[in-house]
Protein backbone atom coordinates (compact mmCIF):
# COMPACT_ATOMS: atom_id res chain seq x y z
CA UNK A 1 0.00 0.00 0.00
CA UNK A 2 3.12 2.23 0.78
CA UNK A 3 4.81 1.35 -1.88
CA UNK A 4 1.70 2.16 -4.34
CA UNK A 5 1.05 5.37 -2.72
CA UNK A 6 4.70 6.60 -1.61
CA UNK A 7 6.66 5.53 -4.84
CA UNK A 8 4.82 7.93 -7.30
CA UNK A 9 5.52 10.64 -5.34
CA UNK A 10 9.09 10.19 -5.97
CA UNK A 11 8.56 12.96 -8.70
CA UNK A 12 7.90 15.64 -6.13
CA UNK A 13 10.66 14.48 -3.80
CA UNK A 14 13.39 12.10 -4.55
CA UNK A 15 12.96 10.90 -0.55
CA UNK A 16 10.03 8.61 -1.73
CA UNK A 17 12.36 6.69 -3.59
CA UNK A 18 13.79 4.66 -0.70
CA UNK A 19 10.46 2.58 -1.85
CA UNK A 20 12.34 1.16 -5.07
CA UNK A 21 14.16 -0.70 -2.92
CA UNK A 22 13.56 -3.99 -1.27
CA UNK A 23 15.54 -3.91 1.42
CA UNK A 24 14.08 -0.53 2.79
CA UNK A 25 10.89 -1.99 2.32
CA UNK A 26 11.76 -5.48 4.00
CA UNK A 27 12.99 -3.36 6.82
CA UNK A 28 9.91 -1.35 6.83
CA UNK A 29 7.80 -4.43 7.21
CA UNK A 30 9.58 -6.28 10.31
CA UNK A 31 9.74 -3.36 12.42
CA UNK A 32 6.35 -2.93 11.53
CA UNK A 33 5.36 -6.48 12.65
CA UNK A 34 7.35 -6.38 15.68
CA UNK A 35 5.93 -3.41 16.80
CA UNK A 36 2.07 -4.70 16.00
CA UNK A 37 2.97 -7.70 18.11
CA UNK A 38 4.12 -5.72 20.46
CA UNK A 39 1.05 -3.67 20.58
CA UNK A 40 -1.60 -6.16 19.92
CA UNK A 41 0.23 -8.91 22.13
CA UNK A 42 -0.82 -7.75 25.53
CA UNK A 43 -4.56 -6.52 23.77
CA UNK A 44 -5.42 -10.28 22.95
CA UNK A 45 -3.77 -12.23 26.11
CA UNK A 46 -6.47 -10.06 28.30
CA UNK A 47 -8.98 -11.41 25.60
CA UNK A 48 -8.29 -14.71 25.31
CA UNK A 49 -8.39 -15.01 29.40
CA UNK A 50 -11.64 -12.76 29.65
CA UNK A 51 -13.15 -15.57 27.34
CA UNK A 52 -11.64 -18.12 28.99
CA UNK A 53 -9.77 -19.14 25.69
CA UNK A 54 -7.07 -21.61 27.19
CA UNK A 55 -5.23 -24.57 26.52
CA UNK A 56 -6.26 -27.83 27.58
CA UNK A 57 -2.90 -30.20 28.07
CA UNK A 58 -2.89 -33.57 27.26
CA UNK A 59 -3.14 -36.39 30.11
CA UNK A 60 -0.63 -38.35 28.41
CA UNK A 61 1.81 -35.59 27.72
CA UNK A 62 4.84 -35.12 29.98
CA UNK A 63 3.74 -33.97 33.42
CA UNK A 64 5.62 -31.31 33.71
CA UNK A 65 3.65 -29.86 31.21
CA UNK A 66 0.29 -30.10 33.39
CA UNK A 67 0.92 -27.10 35.19
CA UNK A 68 0.44 -25.04 31.69
CA UNK A 69 -3.27 -26.04 31.21
CA UNK A 70 -5.17 -22.32 31.41
CA UNK A 71 -2.26 -20.87 29.36
CA UNK A 72 -4.64 -18.88 26.67
CA UNK A 73 -3.98 -20.09 23.34
CA UNK A 74 -5.02 -18.80 19.77
CA UNK A 75 -2.15 -16.63 19.57
CA UNK A 76 -1.95 -17.20 16.34
CA UNK A 77 -3.74 -14.37 15.68
CA UNK A 78 -1.11 -11.98 17.08
CA UNK A 79 0.97 -14.01 14.13
CA UNK A 80 -1.48 -13.32 11.56
CA UNK A 81 -2.16 -9.96 12.30
CA UNK A 82 1.69 -8.72 12.63
CA UNK A 83 2.42 -10.87 9.48
CA UNK A 84 -0.43 -9.67 6.91
CA UNK A 85 -0.58 -5.99 8.07
CA UNK A 86 3.39 -4.98 7.53
CA UNK A 87 3.06 -7.12 4.13
CA UNK A 88 0.25 -5.20 2.92
CA UNK A 89 1.86 -1.72 3.94
CA UNK A 90 5.36 -2.59 2.46
CA UNK A 91 4.80 -4.64 0.11
CA UNK A 92 4.56 -4.58 -3.86
CA UNK A 93 0.50 -6.17 -4.24
CA UNK A 94 0.40 -6.33 -7.71
CA UNK A 95 3.48 -8.87 -7.29
CA UNK A 96 2.22 -12.70 -8.37
CA UNK A 97 4.14 -14.55 -5.75
CA UNK A 98 3.32 -11.94 -2.46
CA UNK A 99 -0.57 -12.76 -2.90
CA UNK A 100 0.30 -16.66 -3.02
CA UNK A 101 2.17 -16.26 -0.46
CA UNK A 102 -0.29 -14.70 1.47
CA UNK A 103 -3.53 -16.64 0.11
CA UNK A 104 -1.83 -19.78 1.77
CA UNK A 105 -0.95 -18.22 4.72
CA UNK A 106 -4.43 -16.64 5.56
CA UNK A 107 -6.11 -19.88 4.31
CA UNK A 108 -4.15 -22.62 6.51
CA UNK A 109 -4.26 -19.73 9.37
CA UNK A 110 -8.19 -19.77 8.48
CA UNK A 111 -7.90 -23.89 8.72
CA UNK A 112 -6.23 -23.57 12.28
CA UNK A 113 -8.06 -21.38 13.86
CA UNK A 114 -11.60 -23.10 13.31
CA UNK A 115 -9.81 -25.98 15.03
CA UNK A 116 -8.72 -23.67 17.74
CA UNK A 117 -12.38 -23.01 17.98
CA UNK A 118 -13.37 -25.98 18.17
CA UNK A 119 -11.17 -27.07 21.47
CA UNK A 120 -10.66 -23.98 22.84
CA UNK A 121 -14.11 -22.24 22.75
CA UNK A 122 -16.62 -25.32 22.26
CA UNK A 123 -14.69 -27.81 24.68
CA UNK A 124 -14.30 -30.18 21.82
CA UNK A 125 -11.68 -32.37 22.78
CA UNK A 126 -10.54 -33.59 19.43
CA UNK A 127 -10.91 -30.37 17.60
CA UNK A 128 -11.11 -30.36 13.95
CA UNK A 129 -11.33 -33.78 12.40
CA UNK A 130 -8.48 -34.87 11.44
CA UNK A 131 -9.73 -35.49 7.83
CA UNK A 132 -11.07 -32.47 7.48
CA UNK A 133 -8.41 -30.24 8.25
CA UNK A 134 -6.42 -32.48 5.78
CA UNK A 135 -8.99 -31.87 2.54
CA UNK A 136 -8.83 -28.27 3.53
CA UNK A 137 -4.63 -28.59 3.36
CA UNK A 138 -5.03 -30.40 0.13
CA UNK A 139 -7.61 -28.17 -1.71
CA UNK A 140 -5.13 -25.23 -1.26
CA UNK A 141 -2.03 -27.17 -2.75
CA UNK A 142 -3.64 -27.89 -5.63
CA UNK A 143 -5.39 -24.24 -5.69
CA UNK A 144 -2.22 -23.40 -5.32
CA UNK A 145 -0.70 -25.58 -8.12
CA UNK A 146 -2.80 -24.65 -10.34
CA UNK A 147 -2.89 -20.75 -10.21
CA UNK A 148 0.75 -20.96 -10.48
CA UNK A 149 0.96 -23.64 -13.33
CA UNK A 150 -1.44 -21.44 -15.32
CA UNK A 151 -1.11 -17.76 -14.36
CA UNK A 152 2.38 -17.46 -12.97
CA UNK A 153 4.13 -14.50 -14.95
CA UNK A 154 7.23 -16.72 -15.59
CA UNK A 155 7.16 -20.03 -17.63
CA UNK A 156 9.96 -21.59 -15.21
CA UNK A 157 6.78 -22.97 -13.36
CA UNK A 158 6.86 -26.08 -15.57
CA UNK A 159 7.22 -28.92 -13.64
CA UNK A 160 10.39 -28.82 -12.62
CA UNK A 161 12.44 -28.39 -9.05
CA UNK A 162 15.71 -27.62 -8.30
CA UNK A 163 17.97 -30.26 -6.77
CA UNK A 164 20.33 -28.85 -4.05
CA UNK A 165 24.28 -29.66 -4.49
CA UNK A 166 23.86 -29.25 -8.46
CA UNK A 167 24.04 -26.34 -10.74
CA UNK A 168 22.66 -27.74 -14.27
CA UNK A 169 20.19 -30.34 -13.05
CA UNK A 170 16.64 -29.88 -12.13
CA UNK A 171 14.13 -32.73 -11.17
CA UNK A 172 11.21 -32.91 -13.94
CA UNK A 173 8.04 -34.25 -12.12
CA UNK A 174 5.51 -33.69 -15.11
CA UNK A 175 2.07 -34.99 -14.38
CA UNK A 176 3.35 -35.31 -10.22
CA UNK A 177 3.53 -31.34 -9.79
CA UNK A 178 0.61 -30.86 -8.42
CA UNK A 179 0.44 -33.80 -5.89
CA UNK A 180 4.05 -32.82 -4.86
CA UNK A 181 2.88 -29.14 -4.48
CA UNK A 182 0.00 -30.56 -2.33
CA UNK A 183 2.81 -32.74 -0.06
CA UNK A 184 4.97 -29.83 0.24
CA UNK A 185 2.18 -27.38 1.73
CA UNK A 186 0.71 -30.32 3.77
CA UNK A 187 3.99 -31.51 5.03
CA UNK A 188 5.28 -28.16 5.85
CA UNK A 189 2.33 -26.64 7.89
CA UNK A 190 1.52 -29.82 9.80
CA UNK A 191 5.42 -30.67 10.57
CA UNK A 192 5.41 -27.10 12.35
CA UNK A 193 2.20 -28.24 14.12
CA UNK A 194 3.64 -30.83 15.34
CA UNK A 195 6.62 -29.34 16.28
CA UNK A 196 4.96 -26.50 18.48
CA UNK A 197 4.84 -28.31 21.72
CA UNK A 198 7.58 -25.64 23.82
CA UNK A 199 7.58 -22.73 24.76
CA UNK A 200 9.40 -20.53 21.93
CA UNK A 201 10.27 -24.07 20.33
CA UNK A 202 8.40 -23.81 16.60
CA UNK A 203 8.18 -19.94 16.50
CA UNK A 204 12.23 -19.48 16.79
CA UNK A 205 12.77 -22.22 14.34
CA UNK A 206 10.24 -20.50 11.74
CA UNK A 207 12.08 -17.14 11.78
CA UNK A 208 15.23 -18.86 11.02
CA UNK A 209 14.01 -20.55 8.30
CA UNK A 210 12.22 -17.23 7.05
CA UNK A 211 15.83 -15.56 7.26
CA UNK A 212 17.41 -18.38 5.35
CA UNK A 213 14.67 -18.25 2.79
CA UNK A 214 14.77 -14.40 2.94
CA UNK A 215 18.49 -14.41 1.52
CA UNK A 216 17.86 -16.84 -1.21
CA UNK A 217 14.87 -15.17 -2.24
CA UNK A 218 16.91 -11.89 -2.72
CA UNK A 219 19.65 -13.22 -4.59
CA UNK A 220 17.16 -15.26 -7.03
CA UNK A 221 15.21 -12.40 -7.39
CA UNK A 222 18.41 -10.54 -8.70
CA UNK A 223 19.84 -10.97 -12.19
CA UNK A 224 23.27 -10.28 -10.68
CA UNK A 225 23.42 -12.23 -7.81
CA UNK A 226 21.71 -15.44 -9.29
CA UNK A 227 24.15 -15.46 -12.36
CA UNK A 228 27.20 -15.37 -10.38
CA UNK A 229 25.63 -18.04 -7.93
CA UNK A 230 24.51 -20.25 -11.00
CA UNK A 231 21.48 -20.53 -9.49
CA UNK A 232 17.78 -20.09 -11.58
CA UNK A 233 16.87 -16.22 -11.99
CA UNK A 234 13.32 -15.70 -10.89
CA UNK A 235 11.95 -12.11 -12.03
CA UNK A 236 9.97 -10.64 -9.49
CA UNK A 237 10.55 -13.09 -6.34
CA UNK A 238 12.72 -11.05 -4.58
CA UNK A 239 9.78 -9.00 -3.59
CA UNK A 240 9.17 -12.24 -1.09
CA UNK A 241 11.48 -11.00 0.86
CA UNK A 242 9.34 -8.58 1.82
CA UNK A 243 6.75 -10.74 3.05
CA UNK A 244 9.59 -12.97 5.07
CA UNK A 245 11.04 -9.52 6.68
CA UNK A 246 7.23 -9.78 8.26
CA UNK A 247 7.25 -13.21 9.32
CA UNK A 248 10.49 -12.35 11.12
CA UNK A 249 9.56 -9.46 12.57
CA UNK A 250 6.32 -11.81 13.76
CA UNK A 251 8.19 -14.53 15.52
CA UNK A 252 10.29 -11.71 17.43
CA UNK A 253 7.09 -9.96 18.44
CA UNK A 254 5.63 -13.03 19.85
CA UNK A 255 8.86 -14.78 21.66
CA UNK A 256 8.20 -11.97 23.57
CA UNK A 257 4.96 -13.51 25.23
CA UNK A 258 5.92 -17.14 24.05
CA UNK A 259 8.94 -17.85 25.70
CA UNK A 260 9.39 -19.67 28.52
CA UNK A 261 6.68 -19.52 30.68
CA UNK A 262 4.43 -18.60 27.51
CA UNK A 263 2.05 -15.86 28.09
CA UNK A 264 -0.04 -17.32 25.56
CA UNK A 265 -0.02 -20.30 22.78
CA UNK A 266 -0.03 -19.43 18.68
CA UNK A 267 -2.25 -22.49 18.66
CA UNK A 268 -3.17 -24.09 15.63
CA UNK A 269 -3.97 -21.18 14.34
CA UNK A 270 -0.02 -20.10 14.27
CA UNK A 271 1.70 -23.21 13.45
CA UNK A 272 -0.34 -24.56 10.08
CA UNK A 273 -0.09 -20.50 8.62
CA UNK A 274 3.73 -20.47 9.79
CA UNK A 275 4.37 -24.10 8.14
CA UNK A 276 1.91 -23.05 4.94
CA UNK A 277 3.85 -20.06 4.58
CA UNK A 278 7.54 -22.00 4.89
CA UNK A 279 6.30 -24.43 2.29
CA UNK A 280 4.72 -22.22 0.03
CA UNK A 281 8.17 -19.86 -0.13
CA UNK A 282 9.66 -22.76 -0.94
CA UNK A 283 7.75 -23.09 -3.52
CA UNK A 284 7.62 -20.34 -5.34
CA UNK A 285 11.39 -19.86 -5.47
CA UNK A 286 11.72 -23.73 -6.43
CA UNK A 287 13.50 -24.71 -3.74
CA UNK A 288 11.27 -26.88 -2.10
CA UNK A 289 14.00 -29.95 -1.84
CA UNK A 290 15.86 -27.70 0.10
CA UNK A 291 12.99 -27.16 2.53
CA UNK A 292 14.16 -30.76 3.90
CA UNK A 293 17.56 -29.13 4.97
CA UNK A 294 16.23 -25.92 5.92
CA UNK A 295 13.77 -26.97 8.09
CA UNK A 296 15.64 -29.80 9.32
CA UNK A 297 14.19 -29.73 13.00
CA UNK A 298 11.14 -29.61 11.70
CA UNK A 299 11.72 -33.10 9.83
CA UNK A 300 13.14 -34.58 12.31
CA UNK A 301 10.25 -33.85 14.96
CA UNK A 302 7.73 -34.87 11.75
CA UNK A 303 9.69 -38.33 11.46
CA UNK A 304 9.86 -39.06 15.37
CA UNK A 305 5.74 -39.10 15.20
CA UNK A 306 5.83 -41.31 12.32
CA UNK A 307 8.42 -44.11 13.52
CA UNK A 308 7.12 -44.14 16.94
CA UNK A 309 3.59 -44.87 15.67
CA UNK A 310 4.92 -47.34 12.78
CA UNK A 311 6.94 -49.18 15.57
CA UNK A 312 3.97 -49.41 17.92
CA UNK A 313 1.57 -50.39 15.34
CA UNK A 314 4.05 -53.23 13.64
CA UNK A 315 6.02 -54.06 16.59
CA UNK A 316 3.63 -55.10 19.16
CA UNK A 317 3.47 -51.94 21.05
CA UNK A 318 7.28 -51.49 21.07
CA UNK A 319 8.35 -47.60 21.15
CA UNK A 320 11.28 -46.35 19.92
CA UNK A 321 11.36 -42.57 21.82
CA UNK A 322 10.26 -42.40 25.61
CA UNK A 323 7.39 -40.10 23.70
CA UNK A 324 6.95 -38.37 20.06
CA UNK A 325 7.38 -35.76 18.77
CA UNK A 326 10.92 -35.55 19.68
CA UNK A 327 11.40 -32.82 22.00
CA UNK A 328 9.39 -34.81 24.24
CA UNK A 329 11.50 -37.35 24.48
CA UNK A 330 14.53 -35.43 25.70
CA UNK A 331 12.23 -33.64 28.40
CA UNK A 332 11.68 -37.40 29.62
CA UNK A 333 15.25 -37.64 29.40
CA UNK A 334 16.31 -34.64 31.90
CA UNK A 335 16.68 -31.91 29.71
CA UNK A 336 15.16 -28.46 31.10
CA UNK A 337 12.31 -27.79 28.68
CA UNK A 338 14.10 -24.16 28.04
CA UNK A 339 17.33 -26.17 26.91
CA UNK A 340 15.68 -28.39 24.86
CA UNK A 341 14.34 -25.52 23.17
CA UNK A 342 17.84 -23.55 22.58
CA UNK A 343 19.51 -26.91 21.42
CA UNK A 344 17.15 -27.28 18.84
CA UNK A 345 17.47 -23.53 17.82
CA UNK A 346 21.01 -24.35 17.15
CA UNK A 347 20.28 -27.00 15.31
CA UNK A 348 17.93 -25.02 13.26
CA UNK A 349 20.91 -22.45 12.59
CA UNK A 350 23.10 -25.01 11.60
CA UNK A 351 20.63 -26.22 9.31
CA UNK A 352 19.91 -22.50 7.77
CA UNK A 353 23.60 -22.41 7.30
CA UNK A 354 24.01 -25.81 5.48
CA UNK A 355 20.92 -24.63 3.30
CA UNK A 356 22.67 -21.01 2.27
CA UNK A 357 25.99 -23.12 1.91
CA UNK A 358 23.81 -24.88 -0.97
CA UNK A 359 23.89 -22.28 -3.20
CA UNK A 360 27.83 -22.14 -3.71
CA UNK A 361 28.88 -25.48 -2.34
CA UNK A 362 27.47 -27.42 -6.03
Amino acid sequence: MLYHLLLPLTKYMSGFNLFRYITFRTAGATVTAIFIALILGPFFIRLLKKYQVAESIRAEGPESHQQKAGTPTMGGLIILAAIVIPTLLWADLSNFYVLMVLLATVWLGLIGYMDDYLKAIKREPRGMIGKKKLVGQIILGTLFALLLVYLAPDARYDGTTAIPFFKNYVLYLGIMYIPFIVLVITGSSNAVNLTDGLDGLAIGLCAICFLAFGGIAYVSGRIDFSSYLQIEYLPGTGELVVFMGAAIGAAIGFLWFNAHPAEVFMGDTGSLALGGALGSVAILLKKELLLVIVGGVFVLEALSVILQVLSYKYRGGKRIFKMAPIHHHFELLGWAESKVVVRFWILGVICALLTLATLKVR
